[in-house]
């Protein structure tokens, strides 16, 4: 494929201000600055090292110290927030100073790999005695692969459960939700925790919380959003209609905060304020809520309902990589890093210190035992996984998409409207992805 202009890549980095993380969302990302990014966040013999969610910097750092202790490298993190780390890389891309090892997202991998922007990582996996491909999620892989090359190594593996406020379930006399529940008794549930003075909601979803939110509800009714060959969406498919039309209950009953409410406060700092009774999260949450006093004492985790029809119980999952700079100045050095950090060793210890699931098959059982929260129940969401949705323009049509589910939320359209408005929108730039 022949390199896509700048000017496309600039608008798609700008594109990606809007963007909802996974493996860490919005309200996972960093609100701390970097100290540091590129060439400029570290001396010419340390490594530079990049990424968004300052939840997982002191797991990150602790293993990039181990690595320093045995191979004598130095490395010096950054931590820059989500919105802005897709724009430092979108200009150290054009520059030639992106840093020396950073994470990737399947939002925006193809991008970069397609652009040769990437340190080709083949030849040196296969030479590895560390990294072998059959220890990690073959869809991981697939995300950070284009025409049989390899460009990052898996970090980690997400799935998506429920959080829910026990103080608030005690205090309604309602009793917690088990493995077995569904949908409709989520639902029923959230009835009875929806206080109509507005002082507290059932629960939160917000406009674009697509992974961790409805994009479940749409794969356990047997939708989907984009055809397995990413040339159709299947947002008008009347499956996944279906799936929507259970968050469409929630809106219209008023079971969930205001549209205006959740974009001024992310489901997170709602849940942590007792605000809400229960909340879909990613396992890329872990850390902050343990670091909160409030869900420490009050807070549990459930597995994800199931559907009453067809007994499903479907979680989308995503992974971060490891990438390198193709061009940096340590990329020898750089290897050395991306080896390590997806090791056995470091992926274990990254879930022993409750960092997150780590993608090193058989790793993530010691991340159970890294917090006093039901942690089993995002191991059980494994058994049925579906790859986060993505094509090379992931970005500009998620985008589109959370601008029209919005008018849902508001009362501007309805959700069959909006369903057919955002199979049209991702239809078009799904057609120019073919061209």
């Amino acid at each position: 494929m022949k390199k896509r202009s700048l000017a496309v890549s600039v608008v798609m980095g700008l594109m990606a201000l809007g963007l909802v993380a996974c493996g860490g969302s919005k309200s996972a990302s960093s609100e701390s600055t970097a100290s540091g990014s590129g060439e400029q966040g570290a001396s010419s013999d340390e490594l530079s090292v990049a990424i968004w969610d300052t939840n997982q910097e002191p797991g990150i750092k602790e293993i990039l110290d181990d690595f320093t202790k045995e191979t004598g490298i130095k490395t010096k993190i950054s931590v820059v927030k989500w919105n802005e780390y897709w724009t430092m890389l979108e200009a150290g891309a054009q520059g030639g100073s992106l840093p020396d090892v950073f994470w990737m997202h399947s939002n925006e991998s193809e991008r970069y790999m397609s652009n040769d922007m990437l340190l080709d990582l083949t030849d040196k996996i296969k030479a590895s005695d560390k990294i072998k491909v059959e220890n990690y999620p073959e869809d991981i892989w697939g995300l950070y692969t284009y025409k049989d090359h390899y460009y990052a190594v898996p970090k980690d593996i997400d799935t998506i459960a429920i959080w829910y406020n026990k103080k608030l379930f005690d205090e309604a006399g309602v009793p917690y939700p088990t493995s077995d529940w569904t949908w409709d008794d989520l639902t029923e549930t959230a009835r009875k925790l929806t206080k109509s003075d507005g002082s507290q909601y059932g629960l939160a979803v917000k406009m674009d919380n697509n992974q961790a939110g409805y994009y479940n509800l749409i794969y356990d009714k047997g939708g989907y959003v984009i055809s397995d060959d990413k040339k159709k969406s299947g947002w008008d498919d009347p499956k996944t209609i279906e799936g929507m039309n259970i968050l469409d209950t929630w809106i219209k009953e008023g079971l969930m905060p205001s549209a205006e409410t959740m974009s001024e406060n992310g489901e997170e700092v709602l849940f942590q304020s007792g605000k809400v009774a229960m909340v879909p999260q990613g396992s890329w949450m872990i850390a902050s809520y343990k670091a909160n006093e409030y869900t420490a004492q009050n807070a549990d985790i459930v597995e994800l309902p199931k559907d009453a029809k067809t007994g499903k119980r479907v979680s989308l999952y995503n992974g971060l990589g490891w990438a390198a700079a193709k061009n940096g100045k340590h990329t020898e050095e750089a290897w050395k890093l991306i080896e390590y950090l997806g090791s056995e060793p470091a992926q274990k210890k990254q879930a022993e210190l409750g960092v997150t699931m780590s993608a090193y098959k058989g790793t993530s059982d010691a991340w159970v035992k890294s917090a006093n929260f039901n942690l089993q129940a995002y191991l059980n969401m494994m058994d049925d996984m579906v790859i986060r949705p993505y094509s090379r323009s992931t970005v500009s049509w998620e985008n589109a998409d959370n601008e029209i589910i919005t008018k849902v939320y508001t009362g501007e359209l309805t959700m069959e409207e909006a369903c057919k408005q955002m199979a049209e929108q991702m239809n078009e730039k799904l057609a120019e992805e073919q061209k």
